[in-house]
């Protein structure tokens, strides 16, 4: 039996994965903070709020008593800020930044007895990582970075490490076609298109992907004409 431990599990994008995994035979683990979503969906979970340490330290020593061996680690939680830097609420920015990044680092290092050569981690990140678009995207670029960072460091000990950047997902945490015209709505998908493509990654050991392919184009622009990025308005909170 492979088991994974999904990060945010209990909606959006960590809930379809899940019963993807499922499908497929996997067993899945959710970590999250809300019981009630946990138990409607039916999986093994452990309640744990990512941005403290000693809960995902605790949550992870009760996994890895269970299930000595991960096949799987999938850091997705995240939440959105939706303002900028001069105007968000200062707790929501520093909150943003110890779910995405600390929170994923915390996972990883909690769960790392279990990760033997073969395994897999996947961090669920964000085009708004690639771009500038207030704090929401500095905490997924510093997820992106940390993750990148983990890659090599895991390396030698035989574990995969996969970064997936979704664009525009609508999810409970983040709704985007309301914010959006009927053109801009075109460009916002669903989570099991997500789902489908984290498991294909796993599936052909691809490193870094972008969910849409489409979206790769935000990332390009950013690098290639910062200032022109620069001048432009970018709805806050990609995923």
């Amino acid at each position: 039996m492979r088991v994974a431990v999904v990060t945010g599990g209990s909606s959006g994008i960590g809930a379809e994965l899940a019963r993807q995994l499922a499908a497929e035979g996997w067993h899945p683990v959710l970590l999250a903070r809300r019981e009630e979503r946990l138990q409607e969906l039916g999986f093994e979970y452990e309640l744990c709020d990512v941005a403290d340490r000693e809960q995902v330290e605790a949550a992870a020593g009760r996994v890895l008593e269970r299930h000595p061996g991960i096949d799987l680690l999938v850091n997705n939680a995240g939440i959105p800020v939706g303002s900028g830097f001069l105007d968000a609420d200062p707790a929501r920015i520093e909150l943003a930044l110890r779910v995405s990044c600390l929170g994923s680092l915390w996972a990883v290092r909690a769960f790392l007895p279990g990760l033997a050569r073969g395994a897999h981690l996947v961090n669920v990140v964000s085009v708004a990582g690639t771009v500038a678009g207030g704090p929401y995207s500095a905490s997924k670029a510093a997820q992106l970075a940390l993750s990148r960072s983990l890659a090599r460091e895991l390396a030698p000990r035989g574990v995969s490490v996969h970064t997936v950047n979704p664009g525009f997902i609508e999810t409970e945490g983040f709704p985007q076609r309301k914010r959006f015209g009927p053109l801009m709505r075109t460009l916002v998908v669903d989570p099991p298109i997500v789902a489908r493509r984290i498991l294909r990654a796993v599936e052909l050991d691809q490193r870094e992907i972008t969910v849409p392919r489409w979206y790769v184009v935000a990332s390009l622009a950013q690098a290639i004409a910062p200032a022109l990025i620069a001048r432009m308005h970018i709805p806050h909170a990609p995923r």
